[in-house]
């Protein structure tokens, strides 16, 4: 029997796939005087990575400054 852990995985394994495969198209992306071209799907990848690392530095500093205050 498989359990349900490695089927959860093998799904989102699978949608991720399917995302990537729907998201091959090239995006050009331009800030001020500097421009390149990636896979939207790549794009993506990339803006939530950086979402949730400032989110987790934000988390932190939060939690520094409560735990400062008391």
């Amino acid at each position: 029997t498989m359990n349900y852990k490695m089927l959860i995985i093998l799904i989102l394994l699978g949608l991720a796939v399917l995302f990537i495969i729907q998201n091959v198209a090239i995006v050009e992306i331009q800030f001020l005087f500097w421009a390149t071209q990636m896979p939207r799907s790549l794009l993506m990848f990339i803006l939530l990575a950086i979402g949730v690392i400032i989110g987790w530095f934000l988390h932190g500093y939060i939690k520094y400054r409560k735990d400062k205050s008391r």
